[in-house]
């Protein structure tokens, strides 16, 4: 069974998006431990107790901002991102401050989230070398 919950854990998550973002995608490591992380509230997805996904979630005024979402390969095509994306959604449901959801896709994951119910604002923009676009989910 897979679980996602918050978590306290920054070292597994770091741990995980080293291997997806840095490893997998050649990342540069300082733009993704931009000093951010304790600061923010941090998901962590498991199966029988193995860390396979995470997501970053920070609050910025009104807007529950989505960000460091990824998924370890071999755990792909198993519905872990959406339940990440479920859990997101949820967090950022109890804060009542909270209006609106923020990501920022890479354009080949475009389609996923646009399942979800989140929609493509502004262009298309470069970040970490990867081709990106901010989308948005009123809640």
């Amino acid at each position: 069974m897979i679980s996602v919950t918050r978590t306290e854990d920054i070292a597994t998550c770091q741990a995980l998006r080293r291997r997806v973002f840095i490893e997998e995608q050649g990342v540069d490591e300082a733009l993704d431990l931009d000093g951010l992380d304790g600061d923010a509230m941090h998901l962590l997805a498991r199966r029988d107790g193995v860390a396979l996904g995470t997501a970053r979630l920070m609050v910025q005024g009104s807007t529950g901002k989505i960000g460091r979402v990824c998924v370890l390969a071999q755990a792909r095509g198993m519905g872990i991102g959406v339940l990440i994306m479920q859990a997101a959604e949820a967090e950022f449901r109890k804060l009542p401050e909270v209006t609106r959801l923020k990501l920022a896709a890479q354009t080949h994951a475009l389609g996923f989230y646009m399942r979800l119910g989140y929609q493509a604002v502004g262009d298309e923009f470069l970040d970490a070398g990867f081709p990106h676009q901010d989308m948005v989910l009123l809640l």
